[in-house]
This record gives structure tokens, C-alpha cells and sequence, in this order.
């Protein structure tokens, strides 16, 4: 079969879908890198909401899809960016997916890590937002999930300086039972986010980052780095304390990053893994043998499929992996909390299929071919 995709000059063009999925091996647990997906929330769409309404979620077919990042050895990162935290879902919504995602965790022994933030409140003092970071840090921990210590946006609004910073996250990690994950997320992903850490030069938010880590290395696990500059996180990563571990949030130079040098390596916690989970784990595995150039040829072709979802505005990735995932046949529908699967353009969508397509993501390469027709036909694209 062949299948009519939209061109971003308005016209239409010929596509042929492959015939088979990627043979992919599968096998035990990843011994190399620690590796967490992000992963994406199933919304209910027969729930009469508005877009800014409370998120309706389908609990069934999201958790079903945490259970497949499991099966496949790979952590699940829960209620973060790729969840729609702050763009979709609200802390009572992200509240309920912690606590059932970490239940079902326990039940399938599979690792899961959660966000802790702030937004339960739109902005306020330091001690108010203090009291909400250790709300959210409260439940992750009775949840028994490790806990993911996210940037703020009522932090970086209320914050004067670097010492703001390094008093509230010296707060936390005092109070943390066990090792965090330090998260920063560029302002590419939340523009909301921008001169984080007390300052907009980069340089200068490095080092108060770092001594936030230095003041705490017992209680820091790791940080990830989100902010798509491959040479600073290297940098970064090198000088971390002994036992902290980088888990690169960059999804434009993941494969270079996790194989590492002759210095060292970069775990992973990433949302292009929600969409490449299977392959990203045949990857990983590949290297736990040593076998970097393996490791390579399966995870280089990738790229060019994150660096399209993950194309400016950046924060509207999400809207991609869940398309992703409704071709794939993870969930019955293409909607999302809060209406965002209107966020990206029939021609956005449309190349993401034919890249994933190529990769051979789908599992059934003739039901995706039938979704993505279906779609394009409701605006009027003849099948």
C-alpha cells in the first residue's frame, strides 16, 4: 500500500510503508548505563473536559504502556515534562499517576524514578515553595519511588540569586531519605525556566549547580541534563563528585553521550526513549557487550527521528511521542490532555511517521499506515 503524507509547501506525496518491523533480539536487563524513559500519559477522550480543565486519563492504557517499557529492561521516569506536567496535567493528576505507576512498579519489580516540582502553586515565596517541593517530595517517597528534584518555575520567578537556590535544594536534600535526581531543564523545553540557577550565563549557573551538588554528594544520585549542548554536559560530567552519575536529557546527542570516552559515560533519562524503547534497549544491551560500534549502528539512524519531534517550539515534543504511540498501537486514539495533539502540523506529523516508519518502530507497519491515512483523511487528505 502506499500512503498520501502532506509536503510543508501544501501539496501531497507518495509514500511506500516497509513491509516488516526491525527484528529485534530482546533479552535481560541492562548492566552497562542506567536507563530511564520518560514516559508519556494516555488521556481519556470520551471525558467531557476543556483544555484547561483537569487532565482525564485513561489509567488502563497508561499504565499498560509503562508495563511495556519494563518488559524491555528500561526505568520508567514518571511525571515529568513527557507526562505533561504544567501543560496538560496538574499536580493532582500527576499526584494519582505517581502513586498507581509505583504500585504497579512494585507489582512487575520494574525501576521507576518521579518527578517532585512545585506546581500545585502558580508562584509565592521561598518558604512556599519550599513546603511544595516537601509535599511532592512526601508523596514519591511513600509512593517508594526514587525521587527526580525538578526545576521550578515559582523557583526561578522568585529567586534573587544563586543563594536562593543552594539554601532551597540544601533544604531538600537534607530532608531526602535517599539519594535524588537533580533535573535541569533548559529553557528551550519551558521558556519559563530561563536563567535557572540564578543566572542566565551559562557559566555561571554551572558552578552554583555544582556546588548545590558538592554541599550534598551523598544525596544526589545523579542529575540529568537537559539543555541539548553535548559539549557542556560532557564537561559537566566530568566534573561531577565521585558516585554522581549524569543522565543525559539530551535528545539531540543521546548515542555519543551514553557510549561515553575515555573519561566516562552518560546514563540516560529521555523522552525519545518513550517512542524508542524497544530499540533503545537493544542498543544499550548491545553495548554491555562492548560492542560500541553496534551500539552505534542501531542508535545513530535515530536521530534525525528526535531531532525532527524535538524541533522548536521543543516543549511541543509531546505531541509527537504520542502520535508515535497511536501508530504503534499502544493506545486506540491520537488525543491528548489538554487538546495538545493539535501542537505540531499535519507536515510535522507527517515526516515523524515516515522516519519512524523507516526505523521499523511500528510493530504492525500496515496498522500505522491505516492510522496515519485516517488522520490525514479527516483534513481532507484523500486515502
Amino acid at each position: 500500500m502506499t500512503v498520501r503524507l502532506p509536503r510543508p509547501d501544501g501539496g501531497l506525496r507518495e509514500y511506500e510503508p516497509r513491509a516488516e518491523p526491525l527484528a529485534l533480539t530482546g533479552g535481560g536487563p541492562l548492566t552497562s548505563r542506567t536507563v530511564f524513559s520518560a514516559a508519556h500519559v494516555v488521556a481519556d477522550p470520551y471525558a467531557d473536559t476543556t483544555p484547561d480543565g483537569p487532565a482525564a486519563v485513561d489509567w488502563d492504557a497508561t499504565l499498560a504502556f509503562r508495563r511495556h517499557l519494563w518488559s524491555h529492561g528500561l526505568g520508567v521516569a514518571e511525571a515529568m515534562d513527557t507526562a505533561q506536567r504544567g501543560m496538560g496535567l496538574d499536580w493532582a493528576g500527576a499526584a494519582e499517576l505517581i502513586r498507581r505507576s509505583a504500585a504497579e512498579a512494585r507489582g512487575v519489580g520494574g525501576r521507576i524514578a518521579c518527578g517532585v516540582g512545585t506546581d500545585q502553586i502558580a508562584g509565592g515565596t521561598l518558604p512556599e515553595i519550599r513546603a511544595a517541593y516537601e509535599e511532592q517530595l512526601a508523596v514519591v517517597e511513600e509512593s517508594g519511588a526514587q525521587a527526580i528534584l525538578m526545576a521550578s518555575r515559582a523557583l526561578a520567578a522568585a529567586a534573587s540569586g544563586p543563594d536562593d537556590y543552594l539554601d532551597t535544594y540544601g533544604h531538600l536534600l537534607r530532608q531526602a531519605s535517599e539519594p535524588v535526581i537533580l533535573h535541569w531543564l533548559g529553557p528551550m523545553f519551558d521558556p519559563a525556566l530561563d536563567g535557572y540557577w540564578g543566572s542566565a550565563d551559562l557559566d555561571a549557573a554551572t558552578e552554583t549547580f555544582l556546588d548545590v551538588i558538592a554541599a550534598h554528594p551523598d544525596k544526589v544520585d545523579g542529575i540529568k541534563v537537559s539543555l541539548l549542548d553535548a559539549r557542556r554536559e560532557v564537561e559537566l560530567r566530568r566534573r561531577l563528585p565521585q558516585g554522581v552519575r549524569c543522565y543525559t536529557g539530551d535528545d539531540f546527542h543521546y548515542p555519543e553521550l551514553i557510549e561515553g570516552d575515555e573519561q566516562g559515560f552518560s546514563h540516560a533519562l529521555l523522552g525519545i526513549f518513550d517512542p524508542l524503547g524497544p530499540l533503545a534497549a537493544e542498543a544499550v544491551r548491545t553495548l554491555d557487550t562492548g560492542d560500541t560500534t553496534g551500539f552505534r549502528t542501531l542508535l545513530d539512524p535515530t536521530v534525525e527521528l528526535s531531532r525532527h519531534l524535538f524541533q522548536p517550539p521543543t516543549r511541543f515534543y509531546k505531541t509527537g511521542v504520542v502520535f508515535l504511540a497511536w501508530l504503534a498501537g499502544h493506545q486506540d486514539h491520537f488525543a491528548m490532555v489538554g487538546g495538545l495533539q493539535s501542537a505540531r502540523s499535519l507536515p510535522h506529523l507527517a515526516r515523524a511517521y515516515e522516519l519512524a516508519d523507516g526505523l521499523g518502530l511500528f510493530p504492525d507497519p500496515e496498522l500505522a499506515a491505516d492510522r496515519v491515512s485516517s488522520l490525514f483523511a479527516v483534513y481532507g487528505v484523500a486515502r
